[in-house]
């Protein structure tokens, strides 16, 4: 089935979805980004068909979020993150905070995220880059920018 095109879109949550926005991608990303890097990995820890992982790294390749290196003679590779991929790691740790707190249930968050310069375990918070207040969807507005449609 064809999906719809996005990326013309003059939106940017638009254009992300038409790189990630495809279910198995986000996981995929996930799981390169804890160490599975491999095919074989990736598509035993997904419980995904070959030729899904394989449309969605190929996807993701194009896009320049993950790159492929080999890693012996035969034409074998592991996927790793380039910095564009690594940002949107830092999309899917927002994702996993909306997740925990509106659907892990009594038991709890399945992932917790220890944070390298303190050493505490945390969650992401927004903040803005000028001010460095707390920045949600009530504390903001949003306004025409130079890529508008308007």
């Amino acid at each position: 089935m064809q999906r719809t095109d996005f990326s013309r879109m003059a939106c940017s949550i638009a254009r992300t979805l038409d790189v990630i926005g495809e279910p198995w991608s986000p996981l995929v990303l996930r799981d390169i980004w804890v160490g599975l890097t491999r095919f074989e990995q990736l598509q035993a820890d997904l419980g995904i068909s070959r030729k899904v992982l394989t449309e969605r790294l190929n996807h993701l390749v194009e896009h320049g979020v993950i790159e492929r290196r080999p890693y012996d003679r035969r034409p074998r590779y592991e996927y790793v993150l380039t910095q564009k991929g690594t940002e949107l790691v830092d999309l899917l740790m927002v994702m996993t905070g909306w997740g925990d707190k509106w659907l892990a249930g009594e038991a709890g968050p399945p992932v917790l995220y220890r944070h390298h310069a303190c050493g505490e375990v945390s969650a992401v918070d927004l903040r803005c880059t000028h001010c460095g207040e707390p920045m949600h969807a009530p504390d903001v507005d949003p306004l025409p920018g130079p890529g508008s449609a308007v």
